[in-house]
């Protein structure tokens, strides 16, 4: 057996995290997910700021919707994969279907702020804020961009940290059959 895939020789935290990791590998695609919406939500301030400034058709509305399906989406990624049983096809669809809108709203509003910077009359000058919000919308979408490939890739890499061995060998001083158990 190689020693690239026992990992019974590392740290013990490393080996409850690699276990904890074979029996739901879909956790990796969930901190994309959780790292997406942090990205989004702690950036909020941004996209009401240049909402209120360039009030754009719409810009409020994607905004509304993005924030409102991030949250929704976990609802159906914990019950696309219950534990202990196969994924739910329906609830991954729905998944799927959420994050598409999602990133269809960051893509219209995006669209918006350039519309606005680049407008022939009366153009909106590049504050911070604006730059900042359009900014984490790329970093957003290519977050959840990043948290789907993960979703696809499961079967793959949850084989890979199946094969990797987690098991603690436990060495025999000789004496274990000379231990006997009185009443």
């Amino acid at each position: 057996m190689s020693d690239k895939k026992n990992v019974s020789n590392m740290p013990e935290f490393l080996r409850k995290l690699v276990v904890s990791l074979k029996r739901r590998p879909q956790i990796i695609a969930m901190i994309a997910f959780i790292a997406a919406f942090l990205i989004y939500s702690l950036n909020l301030t941004y996209v009401s700021h240049t909402t209120a400034r360039i009030q754009g058709p719409n810009m409020g509305l994607l905004g509304f919707v993005t924030m409102l399906l991030s949250m929704l989406f976990f609802v159906c990624f914990l019950n696309a994969f219950p534990r202990r049983k196969k994924p739910n096809i329906a609830m991954l669809v729905l998944m799927l279907v959420m994050i598409a809108i999602i990133i269809f709203s960051d893509v219209q509003y995006s669209r918006l702020i350039h519309i606005a910077l680049t407008r022939a009359e009366n153009p909106i000058a590049p504050e911070d804020y604006i730059l900042r919000a359009q900014s984490m919308l790329r970093t957003h979408i290519i977050t959840l961009v990043i948290g789907t490939a993960l979703v696809a890739l499961l079967p793959v890499y949850a084989k890979v940290l199946r094969s990797i061995k987690t098991s603690v060998e436990v060495q025999d001083n000789g004496k274990l059959g000379a231990i006997e158990i009185e009443e």
